[in-house]
């Protein structure tokens, strides 16, 4: 079975799975772009690894045009992120925007626990062959919305808020159409 299909209520893992992102999939509207099924489930923290930005291959992102998030075992660490309930039908989509095919990210089983103490097996994904870097300020900015979107602990959300940038300040389009969507919701709900 691949990686987080079983939503750990006993089914078979053939309709939904879980997903704990930790990144710009924070942002319901960042990850409902590509992945319209995903519906938040809860916050959830990862024991035992950080938070680290880094290039694939030393190469800068195309897309955010700086590092990327991603997480690596570090005892006594702990990463705070959302699960989401997704349907089997994204799957593909999520491993295409993770980059898996490029060999970018894999992806990975993590066991995270829910503020309710509930200890959930879920898919999530860790890149491969990095050079640490700091992210954009857009890319930052992103996950920084998504954890107050979502409630995440104050004292990680301020973590988030000190991470270094690299300052890039050219265009960021993925930012544009993240922007458009969160318009186009409070449009809708107005």
């Amino acid at each position: 079975m691949e990686p987080g299909t079983g939503t750990g209520e006993g089914d078979s893992g053939g309709c939904c799975f879980l997903y704990y992102a930790y990144g710009s999939n924070l942002l319901r509207e960042r990850l409902q772009l590509s992945n319209p099924s995903a519906a938040l489930y809860g916050l959830a923290r990862l024991q035992d690894f950080k938070l680290e930005f880094g290039h694939h291959q030393g190469r800068t992102s195309s897309v955010w045009h700086g590092g990327t998030a991603t997480i690596v075992q570090s005892p006594g660490d702990e990463v705070w992120g959302i699960v989401w309930k997704m349907n089997a039908s994204n799957l593909s989509s999520l491993d295409k925007q993770e980059g898996v095919e490029a060999g970018i990210y894999v992806p990975i089983e993590v066991s995270v626990q829910t503020q309710a103490g509930e200890v959930l097996t879920c898919r999530s994904y860790q890149m491969q062959d990095y050079v640490c870097g700091p992210p954009s300020p857009q890319y930052k900015k992103v996950i920084c919305m998504g954890a107050k979107q979502n409630g995440l602990p104050t004292d990680y959300q301020k973590k988030l808020e000190a991470i270094e940038t690299n300052n890039y300040a050219g265009p960021v389009p993925i930012m544009e159409k993240i922007e458009a969507a969160i318009k186009e919701k409070e449009n809708n709900s107005a």
